[in-house]
């Protein structure tokens, strides 16, 4: 546990939570709201909390794609992989965004400016490729759009 301020964190998480029901994903939110990603030294805290194995913490986890284990960029950009997303150029979009960024799905940049990640759908079906940077949702997205969000 490299962050001092992770035991005491934690224990406020676990108080806010203790006696709901199905905890888990409230905890994991509120460890993303805290720490920007799932430090690996929650683990063990949340399966002992919890009276879980590791494995199932880490599971969890690793199947939702919001929770994240490394610190995102500054700047998180998210672009749809859904297929009427695809039937209108997020492919060719993605490629050339992650060319020009030097990075593969998932990667920060090496500034630590931003992170893309794939969603599987942002609700703009009609208005792709769909993009979206922090909380502002991009219809028809392209390299310019992208850019100027990011700017």
């Amino acid at each position: 546990m490299s962050d001092p301020t992770l035991p005491e964190t934690m224990a406020e998480i676990f108080a806010r939570h203790r006696g709901q029901e199905g905890p888990m994903l409230p905890i994991l939110h509120s460890v993303m709201e805290a720490f920007g990603h799932i430090p690996e030294g929650v683990v063990p805290l949340i399966a002992e909390e919890l009276n879980l194995g590791r494995a199932e913490v880490h599971g969890v986890i690793s199947f939702y794609h919001d929770f994240r284990k490394e610190p995102a960029g500054h700047h998180l950009l998210k672009i749809c992989r859904a297929e009427a997303c695809q039937a209108v150029g997020a492919n060719a979009l993605t490629e050339r965004v992650l060319s020009k960024l030097g990075i593969g799905w998932g990667e920060t940049t090496p500034d630590g400016r931003i992170t893309v990640e794939p969603v599987y759908c942002l609700g703009l079906c009609a208005c792709g490729p769909a993009a979206m940077v922090g909380n502002r949702v991009i219809g028809r997205a392209d390299e310019a759009k992208i850019e100027e969000a990011l700017a």
